[in-house]
């Protein structure tokens, strides 16, 4: 197994001349890392204007390893080659090192770069990244693996502080200050260059090669990752669980750009899923897809409670625990389950809970800014007194279940502690029937307070989690708290449409599709709107798919309507009901504008059907949003489909179900007059780098 590491950013608060005089002097030797015993220069030459210097080093490491494993191997040292490209004219330094002995059997190779902080040119960057392969290690793979990723972390560690240790060393002879390089051909105090002009096209050459820092630079929101933004923002993380972070947010940006979620999220994720990015990245594409579909972030501006909640449900904000985090009061016991479930129903309890975890990832992020420290979860308090047999009703366990399974998959790790008091004896039944689809890393986190034990002041009582000041008055506190009391919903609030509730919360946006290997899933729109913009967007949830926009010019009996089936507004043709849709062609199915009379197969090349935007491969997790001019009357067909073979654009992958969800709008031409160049986009950002997979 390949192990890969990726540093964030580390910024070293001094230019860039007087860091690569500090790098300088860790050679020949460097006493801080005991296991670099020296090297030799292999090669050190300069470009002519000095601009790049290329020098390498046979690098002596000792093995530090087990007495018995030196024995086996037959080596106390092994060597690397390291090459280092210094571009002055860029003020970047380019370093790539690989192990030299056993390279037959263990591929070792690491990347760092040093450059200008881009937004202070008084600063200094380094990043790096690394890969361990080991095929074949005289039986010894995994304890090898296991050694020499222990020592790396520990030379990564040291690392930042090697180049603080000698900025100072050189500030103690009295240097401070190293003057830049400059470019002789623009400095009027130089001498001219003199070369031949043969030489002047090989030193263009090397130039072209090694100065595209341009490229390299890393965007304000990469740079914003950087060590000293980890611990100031995310807390204490080891160099690993740094190096998880930042290839998570790679990955997501490649297949989300435009809607990447905060390094705090990111967090949870991975942390959920014990560092691993891959089940990390499927979780937070399926939570993505989730918070999409439901359109969870409109949630904090457009939620408005019902009233029912605001008069009888007990549950409320108060205050912060000891650690800083949001501290919410939720008085179940005292809470009619029955009533509000019978007055609101299960879909709208849900979205209160939803908005309550929303309110809380937002109080987080307040928290973190106020105390200045890192502030990732808030806490639960939940009394339970007045509990009795009518909570365990069972459409309100049922209820309940959802909403935990619900809120575990896409907020986890946001809850701190959870606090249990005043439970009375039928308890022990509901913990039993609900504990079980908690996951154990939250079930861990609860803590239960027996009897009035919570009242104890010192160890063990409440106040080792709450300040005195912020303890509850209805707890014996002195904190004035604006929670509910709850009490029983009157009965002539229930609704009876309400009495069963509904087994999935689908008010959306989105339509979703699951195409089998070899179907095709299209949308007609039909257009009398010469000017006007089709734009779409949609998720892959699994597999990949083909996505291309065709058209077919209008035909005389288009203008014909569909007087069978019900009108709805042509901006929401995907939610049309089952009566529209209509099969296409064998394992294809096509929605119809009501405008649309009939349907065939839409492909490319037949009855005039030409195709506007090109096909472009869309994998799994990707999110791709565009617009199209509709220059011309006629139908246009959004299609997507999961081909019969599999070959070079479409690997084969296991699962044959391809899986989307998608929403699109017609905009009127009147709209965009004057402005229609400025919105003709096939595909996202990400799907731009897929075109060159285009058919």
């Amino acid at each position: 197994m390949v192990q890969q590491y990726q540093s964030p950013v580390r910024v070293y608060k001094y230019p860039f001349a007087l860091v690569m005089m500090a790098y300088e002097r860790r050679f020949p030797t460097c006493p801080q890392i005991p296991v670099f015993v020296g090297c030799d220069v292999t090669l050190d030459e300069e470009s002519e204007d000095g601009a790049i210097r290329t020098t390498e080093r046979r690098c002596k490491l000792n093995v530090d390893a087990p007495y018995l494993l030196k024995k086996i191997i037959g080596v106390d040292f092994v060597y690397f080659i390291q090459k280092n490209i210094l571009d002055r004219r860029n003020n970047v330094l380019e370093i790539e090192a690989y192990n030299e002995s056993f390279a037959s059997r263990v591929t070792v190779l690491e990347k760092c770069r040093y450059f200008i902080h881009p937004e202070n040119p008084e600063w200094t960057c380094f990043e790096q990244t690394a890969s361990l392969d080991i095929k074949n290690f005289f039986g010894f793979e995994n304890s090898m693996e296991k050694l020499a990723m222990k020592q790396y972390a520990q030379n990564i560690a040291k690392g930042k502080e090697i180049i603080e240790y000698f900025v100072n060393q050189l500030k103690d002879e009295g240097i401070t200050y190293v003057e830049p390089w400059r470019d002789p051909t623009t400095d009027p105090s130089a001498e001219k260059d003199k070369s031949s002009p043969k030489e002047e096209k090989k030193e263009l050459a090397k130039l072209h090669e090694h100065s595209s820092i341009e490229g390299k630079l890393p965007s304000n929101r990469e740079m914003q990752l950087s060590s000293d933004y980890i611990e100031r923002y995310l807390g204490k993380l080891d160099m690993m669980q740094e190096s998880k972070l930042v290839q998570l947010r790679h990955s997501i940006e490649e297949l989300r750009p435009s809607s990447v979620p905060s390094d705090a999220t990111l967090l949870r994720f991975l942390r959920a899923r014990e560092f691993s990015v891959d089940k990390a990245r499927e979780m937070l594409t399926q939570s993505l897809h989730w918070r999409k579909k439901h359109q969870i972030d409109k949630l904090l501006e457009e939620y408005e409670a019902p009233q029912v909640v605001k008069d009888y449900f007990p549950g409320g904000w108060h205050h912060f625990d000891r650690e800083g985090r949001p501290l919410y009061v939720l008085r179940l016991g005292q809470m009619d389950v029955k009533g509000l479930l019978k007055s609101i129903g299960e879909d709208e309890l849900l979205l209160l809970a939803l908005h309550i975890c929303e309110e809380g990832l937002s109080l987080m992020d307040e928290a973190t800014n106020v105390w200045g420290h890192p502030v990732s979860q808030w806490t639960l308090l939940i009394d339970l007194e007045g509990l009795n047999m009518r909570h365990l009703w069972r459409p309100g366990i049922k209820a309940l279940l959802r909403i935990i399974e619900i809120v575990e998959a896409n907020y986890p790790e946001t809850m701190g502690r959870v606090l249990i008091l005043r439970a009375p004896r039928c308890f022990p039944i509901l913990w039993t029937l609900i504990s079980t689809f908690i996951h154990e890393n939250t079930r861990n986190k609860f803590v239960f307070y027996c009897g009035t034990d919570y009242q104890e002041q010192g160890a063990g009582g409440l106040s080792d989690n709450i300040d005195p000041e912020y303890i509850p008055d209805f707890l014996g506190g002195t904190s004035e708290t604006y929670v509910l009391e709850g009490g029983v919903v009157p009965k002539n609030l229930y609704k009876a449409d309400l009495e069963g509730t509904s087994a999935e919360h689908e008010h959306s946006l989105y339509h979703s599709v699951s195409l089998s290997r070899g179907q095709t899933h299209n949308v007609a729109i039909h257009c009398n709107d010469p000017g006007a913009v089709l734009t779409w967007d949609f998720d892959v949830m699994r597999n990949q798919v083909l996505f291309a926009v065709l058209h077919k010019e209008k035909s005389k009996d288009s203008n014909n309507t569909l007087g069978k089936f019900a009108f709805i507004d042509a901006r929401w043709a995907c939610f049309i009901n089952a009566g529209n849709y209509v099969a296409a062609a064998p394992g294809a199915t096509t929605v119809l504008e009501p405008d649309v009379v009939g349907s065939k197969e839409w492909k490319e090349g037949l009855d005039g059907i030409v195709r506007v935007e090109p096909s472009v491969v869309c994998h799994d997790g990707e999110s791709i949003q565009g617009t199209h001019i509709m220059q011309e009357a006629g139908i246009y067909i959004l299609q997507w489909q999961n081909p019969e073979e599999q070959g070079e654009f479409l690997p084969s992958i296991s699962s044959h179900k391809a899986q989307l969800m998608y929403y699109y709008e017609t905009l009127p031409s009147a709209h965009y007059k004057g402005s229609m160049m400025s919105l003709q986009s096939a595909i996202s950002g990400r799907s731009v780098a897929s075109s060159s997979l285009s058919r």
